[in-house]
């Protein structure tokens, strides 16, 4: 699966911001280095994306669906 990050260098300290703009404003993640920063932005997508287990109430149904 593919995603769009925005990355941006911080001029003061020389690191790099990165975020998801389809994603909530809480995945994101940075690195001292570009590269660096891609690999910590893969990290924080594939954690939000991890499924929890979820209790369900007697009777209830779980399915997945593609969108």
């Amino acid at each position: 699966m593919k995603w769009r990050v925005i990355l941006e260098e911080d001029p003061e300290t020389g690191e790099w911001a990165v975020w998801c703009p389809e994603l909530p404003p809480g995945c994101t993640s940075v690195g001292e280095t570009e590269e660096e920063a891609l690999e910590n932005i893969k990290e924080a997508i594939q954690l939000y994306l991890q499924q929890e287990e979820i209790e369900l109430a007697p009777g209830a149904i779980a399915r997945e669906i593609n969108v």
